[in-house]
């Protein structure tokens, strides 16, 4: 029954088909643009810039490079804070350095 009414499709009907596919293509293509700029207008999906961080004078550099100086904190404690900074300035852990870290 299927293959009767798809061969009772005239060449003028299968075009309108077509060019009605092609038309609703179109329509989305353009309904997501103007999603995308209005996202971008308002900073949504928008990636939060790396701050840069300022660096100042450091009077003695610890022994060993690989070592943190914990001043009155405990080191779970400086492991999450070591954490955060690398996940808010979007800078590898591996590529951060750390001198110390101390409770204020």
């Amino acid at each position: 029954m299927y293959s009767e009414s798809f061969a009772s499709l005239s060449l003028l009907d299968g075009l309108k088909d077509s060019l009605l596919g092609i038309a609703v293509v179109f329509l989305m293509l353009a309904v997501l643009i103007v999603v995308i700029s209005v996202m971008g207008k308002l900073g949504l999906g928008k990636k939060k810039e790396a701050r840069p961080v300022s660096t100042g004078t450091v009077k003695s550099l610890p022994a060993y490079p690989d070592t943190v100086d914990l001043i009155n904190v405990d080191e779970k404690t400086a492991a999450m804070i070591m954490a955060i900074v690398a996940d808010e300035t979007e800078i590898p852990l591996s590529e951060l350095r750390f001198i110390s870290i101390r409770e204020l």
